[in-house]
């Protein structure tokens, strides 16, 4: 008899209709015994190193934010253009929708969602749809929808179709009783914005998920991200990048932070490269599935110091924003990452001084910064 008609009815209906969103995850056939193959009982028994010949179909939602279409051209560059999808549920703009696949994806629609991962054959997902942290206390309902529930619905058919996964999590997901100076990968958590907690329930989530169901869950903890390919996008880190723009188009620039609050940094191209090597890092490799990674830690001070050897007319005030200020004084000083530079050998190309000066190569003048998304 075939192991189907064994099962209860119940099982029978989840299994016909895996698209169910009555509160009930969907679980992988393969946890539930109902493959007629043998599987490994090793948790990442699909998590293999991939050859050069092997190009991964990829899927990344949220793509229109300040990462997703600098990762998309990077691993364009990789695997080929028509093997990496971007979505988002914004037109995009005309460079963006040329430059390779693009597709409306809204994670709070499952089926939609499910669709996507199943017609185009997706092996990989970056799952990059959020809410930043000033943003989400300003409407605390739609991120908790876009943050959590978005998430569950990734995490959900990731594990059905044995997608490995990577979401992005954030300094933010630590809180004032962290240790701050430095934070190390594992220690007491409890942030105090709606951004930082959905990111610590997204990596428990994704942590768990992989040790239930085999779910091969990758994530690194973001430091603040500078990039002269997007403008400011509400985040608290944000003033780090305000402060090239206005200093190449109006010569004054004015910091919502302290002038000594220290937030650890890092430069875009250090960003997406660390994204890219931890999803092609052997599993074996990663004693953990929630990586710290760093690069550089300064002050508004230090910034400014350095800045105004590029623009030294710079001028420069201090209005500090109550919310952004409490909010960063409960961010790291400074990320431990020794455990990414030892299981997989992360490191960074960029300092403070090479940062400085790589943003004013690329925003170059008042007409570039026009040209900038």
């Amino acid at each position: 008899m075939p192991i189907v008609r064994s099962m209860s009815r119940a099982v029978r209906q989840l299994l016909q209709n895996p698209g169910c969103r009555c509160g009930i995850p969907v679980i992988p056939a393969r946890c539930i015994g109902v493959l007629p193959r043998q599987v490994a009982s090793d948790a990442s028994f699909h998590s293999v190193s991939f050859s050069n010949s092997y190009h991964p179909r990829v899927l990344i939602t949220g793509g229109l934010g300040q990462l997703g279409v600098g990762l998309a051209k990077l691993l364009r560059k990789r695997f080929g253009k028509n093997n990496v999808i971007l979505s988002d549920i914004r037109k995009p703009a005309d460079n963006v929708f040329y430059s390779g696949p693009f597709i409306y994806a809204d994670i709070l629609d499952y089926k939609n969602l499910r669709e996507i991962v199943v017609n185009n054959r997706i092996t990989w997902l970056f799952h990059y749809s959020a809410l930043l942290s000033a943003v989400g206390e300003a409407n605390v309902p739609l991120a908790r929808a876009v943050n959590i529930t978005g998430l569950h619905n990734v995490l959900d058919i990731a594990a059905e179709h044995n997608l490995r996964l990577f979401v992005p999590s954030t300094i933010g997901a630590f809180g004032p009783t962290s240790p701050r100076n430095p934070t190390p990968d594992l220690c007491i958590q409890r942030p105090r914005t709606i951004y930082g907690v959905s990111k610590v329930h997204a990596e428990l989530m994704g942590e768990y998920y992989h040790y239930r169901y085999g779910l091969d869950f990758r994530c690194l903890r973001y430091p603040g991200i500078i990039s002269a390919d997007s403008q400011p996008g509400g985040g608290t880190t944000d003033y780090a990048v305000q402060i090239f723009h206005d200093a190449i188009k109006t010569g004054k620039f004015q910091c919502y932070l302290k002038p000594d609050s220290r937030l650890p940094m890092m430069y875009i191209d250090d960003c997406l490269k660390a994204t890219l090597e931890v999803m092609e890092a052997p599993a074996d490799a990663l004693s953990m599935r929630t990586y710290n990674i760093s690069a550089m830690s300064f002050t508004p001070e230090e910034l400014v110091q350095e800045v105004q050897k590029h623009v030294p007319e710079l001028q420069v005030t201090y209005k500090v924003d109550e919310i952004r200020q409490a909010i960063a004084d409960s961010w790291p000083m400074n990320f431990d990452d020794r455990n990414a530079r030892r299981d997989w050998g992360w490191k960074h190309d960029y300092d403070l001084p090479e940062l400085v000066t790589t943003m004013f190569s690329f925003l170059g003048s008042d007409s570039r910064i026009a040209q900038v998304n």
